[in-house]
């Protein structure tokens, strides 16, 4: 099928943002931001946006910005760009690898980087928002560019409806968003229903008894009573949900003791749960409870457990309609380049924003390591060898095409939505 002509006019002009949008990447790389500091990042969107005419409204939900492009009657389309870094020290060797440190929200001193490419998808929308501000003759409607902190603590998406945004805004017909992955560069996918996993983080400290390493018998030793909860938690999903559905439940980490013969008092577990539904979630966060007060009784602890719950955020479900109308633009635009996916077990906070605006939303990925290396890999069974993650020291998309085909999706799917101009 042929993209159709407005489509095809607007991204006709892609090699005259490709160059600036690669060196913004490339700094915007260099100079990551953790959550809720991304200060620099939203100085340079906000300078961007007002410079093509976009209504601006910054620091939104603490360092959000927001640009409104009004263009005649019809549909209003947000697109939604998260902006934050981790506390990861970069390993990639890349000439604009980042060497960035900052201050965490607990004071402590860590590395900076962009080990998700946020940086990516501040720089792909920022380029669709220039392409639709130089072509506002293909099309009538307006454009709301959404550029979103805080996404990795999950809660950057409620800030800024927290402080106003649907008052900033014409009311929304539908909220799009993407993200990097690391599937082959030139790939795009998408689905109907869940897409992204909902996220729980629990944090569980269970009290013992301490004593001499070489008295046990005085003790009600916490490394033990730890070490049967890990274990019992991991029947949860293979004895308690049902085998059709997917959870995740991982302990990511045990804390207790001091030193080799000295018995602590207490133990303190990490604890996070996947799931796409909301039954199963309640299942899961329950069973996690039973055991932990179960466990502690049966050793005999002279207190309840503490169980906090905490980063909490909510499964990513597609719309339906408007993903159906999304694909079928992604078919005409990119052929076999497009897919359909499965879900992924990874969680997001854009499902906020929708949820909040009462509007549709979808979300697809985009493939972000080189095409040859990605095939290399899956051919030789090396894929967690040799192809980093999200969230791994050793993340980064590859340059191009990621910045092409992040920009292309973002104005394919706008043009989905927005009204051919007459």
């Amino acid at each position: 099928m042929t993209p159709c002509a407005h489509t095809a006019a607007i991204l006709e002009d892609l090699p005259t943002v490709r160059g600036w949008q690669e060196d913004l990447y490339r700094d915007l790389h260099e100079h990551p931001e953790l959550s809720n500091q991304e200060r620099r990042t939203a100085a340079i969107v906000t300078e961007r946006l007002r410079d093509w005419g976009y209504e601006v409204h910054s620091a939104v939900g603490g360092t959000g910005v927001v640009g409104v492009l009004r263009n005649g009657d019809g549909p209003t389309v947000l697109l939604r760009a998260d902006m934050d870094a981790l506390p990861v020290k970069e390993a990639t060797g890349l000439p604009y690898a980042s060497k960035a440190r900052s201050t965490d929200d607990a004071g402590n001193e860590v590395p900076v980087a962009h080990a998700c490419g946020h940086d990516a998808h501040v720089t792909c929308l920022l380029g669709a928002a220039a392409l639709l501000a130089q072509h506002t003759g293909q099309w009538a409607g307006a454009i709301v560019a959404v550029f979103q902190p805080a996404e990795e603590l999950g809660r950057g998406a409620a800030q800024m409806v927290e402080d106003g945004l649907a008052q900033l805004i014409p009311p929304v017909d539908v909220a799009l968003a993407q993200h990097v992955g690391p599937g082959p560069a030139g790939f795009v996918g998408t689905r109907s229903g869940p897409i992204l996993a909902s996220a729980d983080s629990l944090r569980v400290t269970v009290y013992g008894r301490g004593s001499h390493g070489s008295m046990p018998q005085h003790s009600i030793d916490p490394v033990v009573l730890a070490a049967m909860i890990v274990l019992r938690l991991q029947t949860i999903v293979s004895r308690e949900v049902d085998p059709t559905q997917t959870a995740v439940v991982t302990v990511g980490s045990v804390r207790a003791g001091s030193k080799s013969n000295v018995i602590g008092d207490h133990a303190v577990l990490e604890i996070n749960v996947r799931t796409y539904d909301d039954a199963v979630r309640k299942t899961v966060l329950a069973a996690i409870r039973r055991i932990v007060v179960a466990e502690c009784q049966a050793s005999g602890c002279p207190r309840d457990p503490d169980i906090e719950h905490y980063d909490e955020f909510s499964a990513t479900i597609n719309d339906d309609t408007s993903t159906g109308r999304v694909a079928e633009a992604f078919t005409e635009y990119f052929g076999n380049q497009f897919a359909e996916i499965p879900p992924v077990t990874a969680s997001e906070d854009f499902g906020d924003i929708p949820a909040a605006l009462g509007a549709p939303g979808t979300y697809w990925f985009i493939g972000c390591v080189d095409a040859e290396q990605f095939w290399r890999a899956f051919a030789a069974g090396r894929m967690s060898e040799d192809i980093p993650v999200n969230h791994a020291p050793n993340f980064a998309p590859v340059v191009q095409p990621t910045l092409d085909i992040g920009t292309q999706a973002l104005v394919v799917a706008a043009l989905a939505w927005l009204r051919p101009a007459s």
